[in-house]
């Protein structure tokens, strides 16, 4: 690292707060790169059974002709608190791989239970055929832990292999 880095080395604090972020969510921001430019949306998010950010697309939604078209998004997850200034509130960007859940996959039955029981508005069209359950599956991640703590995340300090 640069000695002028202004990133702190990850560490267990770190990794349990990015942890508790994606945990807490009930909604998140989603970057995709929709006909070549950046395009940002809010999606409904649930932390899966091992700890990677799920969601539920619709094909008449922009953001999945984008997810189809190149995986690579942007999740933003945690929200300012009622009180103080916005941004020294933790808030963790990563940077991930969307991976459609085949619906006749050995996983699905489980993920959409869980995706339920987390979001249980969802029941009224998660079964519709334009519907996909979306595992966002973190690579990196940049954590803001409030004013002066920032941190690089790897996919292992996310928790994935």
């Amino acid at each position: 690292m640069p000695a002028n880095d202004p990133f702190l080395p990850a560490d267990e604090t770190a990794r349990t707060l990015a942890r508790d972020l994606i945990r807490d969510a009930r909604f998140a921001a989603l970057g995709v790169l929709a006909q070549g430019a950046p395009f940002v949306t809010r999606i409904a998010l649930v932390r899966g059974p091992d700890g990677v950010p799920l969601t539920l697309v619709s094909d008449l939604a922009p953001h999945t002709a984008a997810l189809r078209a190149d995986p690579r998004c942007s999740v933003l997850v945690g929200e300012p608190g009622e009180k103080g200034d916005p941004l020294t509130h933790p808030r963790l960007t990563l940077q991930a791989r969307a991976a459609f859940v085949a619906r006749d996959g050995a996983e699905y039955a489980a993920l959409r239970d869980h995706y339920l029981a987390q979001q249980p508005k969802a029941q009224l069209y998660i079964d519709f055929a334009d519907f996909h359950l979306v595992r966002l599956m973190p690579e990196a991640g940049h954590l803001n832990g409030g004013f002066g703590r920032a941190w690089r995340l790897t996919a292992a300090d996310l928790g994935q292999p």
